[in-house]
């Protein structure tokens, strides 16, 4: 027998040895792929024929989850830890983009806060936190685990938090904005995909954002243009490399695809400069709209062209809705103050740090311990320590756009929480309040367990949330939802985070062999049920740590039968002056589903 014979006999006895195997471990017939593509910051009712044909067509075809639900807080990478894990916040750790990480500095320049869409940032808190800072295995992961292949594809930040722990393309395939590049967290693809890459005519490194990544300034518009380049890359590298690579071994696959548009061209579009109107529904916006729809029907049509479109489940969600951003208070003392880059009486970047360090009459610093004078025309970037001594702050602040997060750190976190709350609720921008169990009921605010923040968290739980309020703009819609953010943004670029309607309802439908066709379900669905529903799908096992799970949403898979739900009221005790934070939400499977909270008349969906 020839050597090139036996080696391919070999070869043969090894894969039906493999074949063999997963047959056991799925039972008969070999489970559909599944690809969950992301569409960020993607709004429910945005999506027509019109704006989004490819999106619009998907969810006709399939199932339309009308009632669907980004977590709160409402921001990037919180909302992927759900997707990646399906869990909730209070499990997963990711309680927002940028958090406290404890006394021991870890990020730029000796900060103890760190901004978690950045690869390094990613790596450095798995070492701090046992190698897997959300403390939960991802869908991918069990994935892995159970011999699929897998892949993530798309923005920096969200698509490594998809398999946190995979950092050098043996195991998930990861491709984001550092492919091609040096990385000192060690994210990067094998030497055969690059070469893969490179032979399918396309850059080996990552395409950059171009004039897509400029937001200007308070003077100057920012983009006009939607991500078109980079996000053609990563589709070209999805259809192009990645779905050949899987087709040809037979083995079924998971993969989740990132698309940074419509999120970075509405945050940046320069349509409407210190301006509501049209905000984030001018021709950029729309523009990035487009092109995310146009990126899927991609996907789609080089899976048929493939011959995988029969084979594979397409699960579409957004990590949160968009609004318009305002930067006006009546109220807010830093909005009083003078700023060499912000337009007079608009409220600054940082403006909550900034005003309670002066309603507490204590220091402000920046989170790496650099000196702030507010009153002098300087300013922080959102992110902040208050008190004497910035190596041991009393307060921490993590900006989230229209959430912050508030850290108490000094000796006596419970009556701290009690001044603060009650500045907080002399604030116009002052929505709705969440404080940690541990601090006690305070009149005005409600529990973070009624919103899922506490669980079995390995990061600092934060010990105040604070929403900003949101109001419906011209156009009478959710999808002109506007609201106040503390972001470097300026008024009329687009944002996210708070928990008004229009920042909680996304974008959610799914298509394929195993989802029912023309169905729209009535049923409250969240992110935190995608990576159940996949599994399910997948006949894979997720290995849960906490309790804070989502569910399969078993109603819009073939066969499934109606899921049960009911609306449901939560209401803190109100103050002297009235101000009460009420939540709004739906519970299905003993599953809860925020649609809006705050004080009545403040935020936009609250009852």
């Amino acid at each position: 027998m020839r050597a090139g014979t036996r080696a391919n006999l070999i070869l043969l006895a090894v894969a039906l040895v493999i074949a063999g195997g997963m047959a056991t471990h799925w039972g008969r017939g070999k489970p559909h792929n599944v690809i969950i593509f992301v569409a960020d910051g993607l709004r429910s009712q945005i999506v027509t024929a019109e704006t989004a044909p490819g999106l619009a067509a998907l969810r006709a075809e399939g199932v339309d989850f009308q009632n669907s639900h980004s977590l709160y807080p409402t921001v990037t990478t919180a909302n992927a830890s759900a997707i990646a894990t399906g869990h909730y916040f209070g499990d997963t750790g990711d309680f927002g983009n940028s958090i406290y990480v404890g006394p021991d500095a870890m990020g730029p320049a000796g900060a103890v806060t760190v901004a978690l869409e950045d690869d390094t940032v990613l790596f450095n808190m798995n070492q701090r936190y046992g190698g897997n800072f959300l403390g939960e295995e991802s869908l991918l992961a069990a994935a892995r685990r159970a011999g699929y292949q897998t892949a993530a594809v798309g923005k920096l930040g969200p698509t490594v938090i998809q398999d946190v722990t995979q950092r050098d393309g043996q195991g998930t395939i990861v491709i984001d904005d550092g492919t091609g590049k040096e990385s000192p967290s060690g994210v990067t693809a094998t030497a055969d995909v690059i070469a893969a890459i490179k032979a399918a005519g396309l850059p080996a490194e990552a395409v950059k954002r171009g004039s897509n990544g400029e937001s200007g300034d308070f003077r100057t518009p920012g983009t006009r243009v939607a991500n078109v380049d980079q996000l053609a890359w990563f589709a070209d590298v999805t259809t192009k490399v990645i779905l050949p690579r899987f087709k040809k071994t037979g083995r079924p696959f998971a993969m989740v695809f990132w698309s940074r548009d419509p999120d970075g061209t509405q945050h940046n579009q320069g349509d409407s400069l210190n301006q509501l109107e049209p905000g984030v529904n001018g021709p950029t916006a729309l523009a990035g709209i487009r092109n995310a729809s146009d990126t899927l029907q991609k996907l789609r049509d080089a899976l048929k062209a493939q011959g995988l479109d029969k084979t594979t489940d397409i699960l579409v969600t957004a990590d949160h809705g968009f609004s318009t951003v305002s930067k006006q208070s009546a109220s807010s003392p830093s909005a009083k103050l003078t700023y060499p880059d912000v337009p007079p009486g608009f409220l600054p970047p940082g403006f909550l740090a900034v005003d309670l360090s002066l309603g507490l009459n204590m220091p402000l610093w920046k989170p790496d311990g650099k000196p702030v004078s507010p009153k002098a025309g300087e300013r922080v970037s959102g992110n902040a320590l208050v008190g004497e001594d910035p190596a041991h702050p009393q307060i921490v602040i993590g900006a989230n756009n229209g959430t912050d997060l508030i850290y108490l750190t000094g000796p006596d976190p419970k009556a701290m929480a009690r001044r603060i709350v009650t500045l907080l609720l002399a604030q116009d921008y002052t929505g709705g309040v969440f404080v940690n169990d541990d601090l006690g009921a305070i009149p005005g605010a409600l529990p973070m367990s009624a919103i899922n923040l506490i669980g079995s968290a390995r990061t600092p739980r934060p010990s105040i949330v604070v929403g900003y309020v949101s109001r419906l703009g011209a156009c009478g819609k959710e999808t002109c939802q506007i609201i106040v953010a503390d972001t470097e943004l300026q008024q009329g670029q687009g944002n996210h985070g708070s928990f008004g309607w229009g920042d909680t309802h996304n974008f959610m439908a799914a298509v394929g062999p195993d989802f029912k066709r023309g169905f729209v379900d009535p049923a409250p669905v969240s992110n935190a049920d995608l990576a159940h529903t996949a599994a399910k799908v997948m006949r894979i096992q997720l290995a849960p740590g906490g309790k804070l799970t989502g569910r399969v949403m078993s109603e819009a898979l073939k066969g499934g039968k109606d899921t049960a739900f009911a609306a449901k009221t939560v209401r803190s005790a109100k103050t002297a002056a009235g101000f009460e934070t009420v939540l709004n939400y739906q519970e299905a499977d003993g599953r809860r589903y925020f649609d809006a909270a705050g004080m009545p008349g403040r935020v936009y969906g609250v009852k």
